[in-house]
């Protein structure tokens, strides 16, 4: 998620180059209006805007300071980046300050969201990625890369699509107003069966046997951006006492989530900055199958949805866990299997980049749907 999903100085020796082309889109009055409910701030009003500025000021900062990049890159854990996670504990604690420990009690009542993300996440959205990769390296871009490019790039879907994103879901939920409990049960869920079912599939898809699955960068992120901040929450609601009192302070800590976001995307552009200028072409080869793999999944999610009655504060968040992934996960398998600047290593880093445009649009598109669902979960 990398998202958001992110894998430290792995990054840098990753040759990613421009995925500029959709922040044409977030720049658009009609985008930018997706997510200005009444009440928001600023940050929250002009977010695409933001979201462009980062992403341009990022590639500006990784060509002409890359010392400072460097820095930031080596400041990591287990490929966990500890710069990425303090930003995005700002991003998830908000939220979680908001979930009811006994509101979880009352999700497990609703099991139609969780089945619909267990069944895209773990016998779809794997499959549709590997497909993809074949049939776009292997047949439609197979006069512009060498068949030896070509399976790395696949290798590198595979791993992006067998590993469903954790953190950054609470950011795109709450951007989407959803139930705080019922997205931090998806995500647990999602998370114990990632720890027995991503070497499997990643073994079948891939052929081969011999993956070394990084627990410690899969514990350690569970940790960090699910147990510590869930923690955390629940000992700030208990200190606070009254839901008005809590309520006032989530207000107060609310805008803590948008800056997250936007610096964020600062460092992850500035990780790539001078690569993305140097090769624009290979980013957007890779990026295809990775758009249409990403708005594929999320409406096959989010129009099961509606045609199963899903609350939308149920329905986005399940739509979204599928579409985002696990970055820290994928990159550091395609590492230790292919090697530090394979094309199995590129092609998850280039789902880096791509995610926050991707995910800001679709968390648009759910925005300007909601009264659909409210309309038809009414009659």
């Amino acid at each position: 998620m990398a998202r958001p999903g992110y894998c430290g100085k792995n990054l840098r020796a990753a040759r990613v180059s421009g995925v500029l082309l959709p922040v044409r889109r977030f720049l658009s009055t009609s985008l930018a209006r997706a997510f200005m409910p009444r009440g928001m701030n600023i940050f929250e009003r002009y977010l695409s805007l933001w979201i462009a500025l980062a992403m341009a000021g990022g590639v500006l900062i990784g060509s002409t300071a890359p010392s400072l990049v460097e820095a930031i890159a080596m400041a990591e854990v287990a490929s966990v980046n500890l710069v990425v996670a303090v930003l995005i504990w700002a991003m998830v604690y908000p939220m979680m300050v908001g979930v009811d420990p006994g509101s979880l009690r009352n999700a497990v009542k609703q099991p139609k969201g969780l089945a619909i993300t267990l069944l895209v996440n773990w016998l779809i959205k794997p499959f549709t990625m590997a497909g993809l990769g074949v049939l776009f390296f292997e047949v439609v871009f197979a006069d512009f890369i060498s068949p030896q490019d070509a399976q790395q790039y696949i290798a590198g879907l595979i791993l992006l699509g067998a590993a469903p994103c954790t953190a950054m879901v609470f950011v795109w939920s709450q951007l989407t107003r959803g139930d705080e409990g019922y997205t931090l049960l998806q995500v647990s869920v999602n998370d114990v069966v990632m720890v027995f079912a991503f070497a499997p599939i990643v073994a079948l898809l891939l052929g081969v046997t011999d993956i070394v699955v990084p627990w410690g960068t899969l514990l350690l992120s569970v940790v960090l951006f699910v147990a510590l901040p869930l923690a955390a929450g629940v000992w700030t609601r208990h200190l606070l006492g009254s839901e008005a009192r809590i309520e006032a302070f989530r207000e107060r800590i609310k805008p803590w989530s948008v800056v997250g976001l936007i610096a964020t995307v600062v460092i992850l552009f500035g990780l790539q900055g001078q690569v993305i200028l140097d090769r624009p072409q290979v980013i957007l080869l890779i990026a295809v199958p990775i758009l249409i793999q990403s708005y594929g999944i999320f409406a096959l999610a989010y129009a099961a949805a509606f045609i199963w009655r899903v609350p939308h504060k149920i329905a986005a968040p399940c739509a979204l866990i599928g579409t985002s992934n696990f970055f820290e996960l994928a990159v550091a398998v395609a590492i230790s299997l292919f090697g530090l600047n394979s094309g199995a290593a590129l092609a998850t880093v280039v789902g880096v980049l791509v995610e926050v445009p991707v995910m800001l649009s679709l968390v648009a598109f759910a925005n300007r749907t909601r009264g659909r669902f409210e309309r038809r979960n009414s009659t």
